[in-house]
């Protein structure tokens, strides 16, 4: 089978495409038919019975234009068959994209066209099927195949930039070359067919500043040196162009807004190289009295700069500091300012960046310097006092009117007004002192007691006589000097304890004086009065250390003959004039106790009852109170002995039999009842024989009892064996009992056993051994109840030694 390829131009613009057509069409649109074997199956399954070898057809791609404006439809190829004599016999059919509606097919001749115009940007091929039959028959003269028809590109679309317009920066001068921003253009044309798609860069704005790369879209810096502060923005616009930049080629542009990024290129420069400022001499320390700026036509970080004050003399008075938010100098004052002394001061101030750059040192160093000429106002100041703090002193009782110092201040100003004098009173409740008007003495007025207050605390004010409302404190502290005006004395608020054991020359207290005046009037001394008789019972001796001991002068003291002494003492003191005062010192006899050691302890214990100084009212409220509780239990003990005399029996009712626990008031045999059960033989049995042995003595015998010496119950004691046998007695006993009540007992016994280390603190059986000798000399330092027990100790001891002798 062959296609033959058939172009029709249509007009002049077509003619190289229908050059193109031809030169390719007609080669790949001839089929190359070769018979794939021998036979030749056709669809209804006859085999071919002369075995006639026929060419079945192989397709190649069809290309179409797109874009096609011509008047008639655009021929894309033609079928034809081997079979087909001419005569209409064979009938072509087209199947797949496109058939019937974009692709139409003669059915006689094969011809194939385009009916519409094709845009290839939209849709790049179509896939169709073409089929050969017999027009009769209806039968397959050829089997079906399947083809490609390619649109073919045509340069219809212009490169685009899709994201434009563009914003870029680059550091000012940046060197030539440096790269800004690239650009890159898209064309919706094949790139693959021909230059339709082919881009090359070009500028049409921002020469000579800028150049762009014609295949990569790379802006460049094209000139160095590009100054921020002369121009900060730049508008580049690039074109992009197809067809590789041929005439006739397609093309769109875009705009690129550059802008220049500050560097630290331009040093700071002060407007003036002279400055001058008013401040008055009132101006205060620490206060801010100017401000002064350097322009620096760098932004942000690169703008930012310190400010200097660089001679000495300036920098002693005046201080400096940066304002970073509005790049001034802040000029503030160390010392204060005095019209009077100088009235001009000159300052030289320096601003310095401080981020440099190293890569523009080369323009030289990045600060500027100026002048500052400072004139200092003259005011009208208030009063100076020749000091700022005055200490001042004066005796006590000094007559009133007495001078105490003198202040002193004067007007700075050149007028040098007089100057008055006045007290601030509102510090002070009462008004001690009072000043001159015009000269500043300060005087008394009224006495002064330093033991009252020592140090007095006041304000003196100076106000100009031609302007009173400038007014100057100062602050001044007088002290009060102490003279010998108050009397030594021995402050003793509490009594002294003299003990019943005092010996002859034994130290009974120490006492010390106190003065209200200054402890530097001297040493005191203590003495009797002379006045007076030898006390008999006390005297006094002086320590030489400002203390005197008040010492026993007899043997013992009793506190029933007397409890209190009174001892009048003398002190005096050693300031000018000498002063004396006699205090009177109360000695309080007690009976003192013996302490850890050999000390004792000096407090006076309560008189012994129904002593000859009475009763005090708290020991008498507490024997009331034993005596209301001892006559409550006799009344208790009373109800409870006629609750007793009724007896109730021991079961309630013959009903109500149980095994509960049964309450019964039976108060037993009494001392006579000589067979009930102790339970205290269980806990001694030692002491149990020995009580039987008592209870079986007979009238009569109680000499044979002493002659026979029994010993002691801690002696005597039964073996255990013993002891385990009484026991097993007693339950056999409790067993065979039928007089006992009708329920279980639970009887305890507790047996301490043989050998205890502690022995028996009975008096039985020691009347045999002698008492040792006692020595009751030491029971003199003893309280009552050991005296007492002294005496009582001595009689027992002769009745001892009486029965004791045969």
């Amino acid at each position: 089978m062959r296609i033959p390829a058939t172009t029709a131009c249509l007009c002049p613009l077509l003619i190289c495409l229908c050059f193109i057509e031809k030169s390719y069409g007609t080669s790949q649109l001839r089929p190359n038919v070769r018979a794939p074997s021998n036979q030749t199956k056709h669809p209804d399954g006859e085999r071919d019975v002369h075995h006639r070898p026929k060419r079945g057809w192989i397709w190649n791609q069809f290309f179409v234009l797109e874009e096609h404006i011509g008047p008639e439809a655009q021929h894309v190829g033609k079928l034809h068959s081997n079979s087909d004599k001419g005569d209409g016999s064979v009938r072509y059919l087209l199947t797949g994209e496109g058939a019937g509606t974009i692709f139409v097919i003669n059915e006689v001749t094969g011809d194939i066209h385009a009916s519409k115009s094709l845009d290839r940007e939209k849709k790049g091929q179509y896939v169709l099927h073409a089929q050969a039959i017999d027009r009769y028959t209806n039968r397959s003269l050829e089997p079906e195949s399947e083809f490609i028809i390619k649109v073919q590109d045509v340069n219809d679309n212009a490169p685009k930039f899709p994201d434009g317009p563009f914003a870029a920066a680059v550091p000012e001068m940046a060197d030539v070359g440096t790269s800004v921003f690239q650009l890159t253009a898209t064309d919706a044309d094949d790139p693959t067919y021909g230059n339709s798609a082919k881009i090359v860069y070009s500028i049409l704005q921002g020469q000579p500043y800028f150049s762009v790369d014609p295949k990569t879209g790379v802006i460049r810096t094209a000139l160095s040196n590009m100054d921020r502060e002369a121009r900060e923005r730049y508008s580049v616009v690039v074109q992009a162009k197809d067809m590789a930049g041929s005439v006739g080629g397609l093309s769109g542009s875009t705009t690129i807004n550059v802008t220049l990024t500050d560097v630290n290129d331009n040093p700071p420069k002060f407007p003036q190289k002279n400055y001058q400022l008013y401040v008055p001499e009132s101006a205060q320390i620490g206060k801010a009295v100017g401000k002064i700026k350097a322009n620096d036509e760098d932004l942000g970080i690169n703008a930012e700069m310190r400010y200097i004050i660089t001679n000495a003399e300036g920098k002693a008075m005046f201080s400096i500091t940066t304002d970073t938010d509005q790049k001034e100098g802040i000029i503030s004052l160390r010392l204060p300012l005095n019209y009077e002394k100088r009235k001009v001061h000159t300052l030289h101030i320096e601003g310095v960046n401080t981020h440099l750059d190293p890569r523009f040192s080369h323009l030289g160093a990045f600060k500027d310097t100026t002048t500052l000429r400072i004139i200092i106002g003259d005011v009208d100041e208030p009063p100076v006092f020749s000091i700022d703090y005055y200490i001042m002193d004066v005796y006590e009782n000094s007559p009133v009117g007495t001078e105490v110092g003198t202040v002193t201040a004067q007007d700075p100003d050149s007028t040098k007004s007089p100057v008055r004098y006045f007290i601030d009173h509102s510090e002070e409740e009462q008004v001690y002192f009072s000043i001159g008007l015009n000269n500043g003495v300060i005087k008394t007025t009224q006495s002064l007691d330093r033991e009252d207050v020592a140090w007095h605390n006041i304000t003196v004010m100076a106000s100009e006589v031609d302007n009173p409302s400038l007014v100057s404190r100062v602050p001044i502290t007088i002290q009060v000097l102490d003279v010998n005006d108050n009397a030594p004395y021995i402050a003793r608020d509490d009594e002294i304890i003299v003990c019943e054991t005092s010996r002859a020359g034994q130290v009974i207290q120490t006492v010390r004086p106190s003065d209200k005046d200054n402890f530097a009037n001297g040493r005191f001394s203590f003495a009797l009065p002379i006045d007076l008789p030898v006390n008999p019972n006390f005297t006094l001796k002086d320590n030489g250390d400002n203390t005197a001991s008040i010492v026993a002068r007899r043997y013992q003291f009793s506190q029933s003959e007397q409890d209190l002494y009174q001892l009048p003492v003398v002190v005096r003191d050693g300031g000018e004039p000498v002063l004396s005062s006699t205090s009177t010192l109360n000695l309080r006899v007690c009976v003192c106790q013996r302490g850890g050691g050999s000390s004792r302890v000096k407090a006076c214990r309560v008189p012994a009852f129904l002593s000859t100084a009475g009763l005090s009212t708290g020991a008498f409220i507490a024997i009331l109170l034993c005596i209301i509780i001892l006559l409550a239990i006799v009344v208790l003990f009373v109800i409870l002995r006629s609750k007793k005399g009724k007896k109730e029996p021991l079961i309630i009712s013959e009903e109500d039999v149980r095994e509960n626990v049964v309450t019964y008031d039976d108060e037993g045999g009494g001392e006579e009842d000589t067979e009930a059960f102790d339970i205290a033989a269980l806990r001694n049995p030692a002491g149990a024989e020995w009580k039987r042995l008592r209870r079986e003595v007979r009238p009569g015998m109680e000499g044979w009892l002493v002659a026979c010496g029994p010993q002691s119950p801690s002696l005597v004691l039964l073996d255990t064996e013993d002891m385990h046998h009484v026991i097993r007695q007693k339950v056999v006993e409790a067993d065979r009992d039928t007089s006992g009540p009708p329920y279980d007992s639970l009887q305890t016994y507790s047996y301490e056993g043989r050998g205890s280390p502690t022995g028996s603190v009975s008096s039985l059986g020691l009347a045999q051994v002698l008492p040792p000798e006692l020595s009751y000399s030491d029971l003199e330092d003893w309280e009552p109840e050991g005296h007492t027990l002294a005496r009582l100790f001595e009689t027992e001891l002769s009745e001892t030694e009486q029965t004791i002798a045969p």
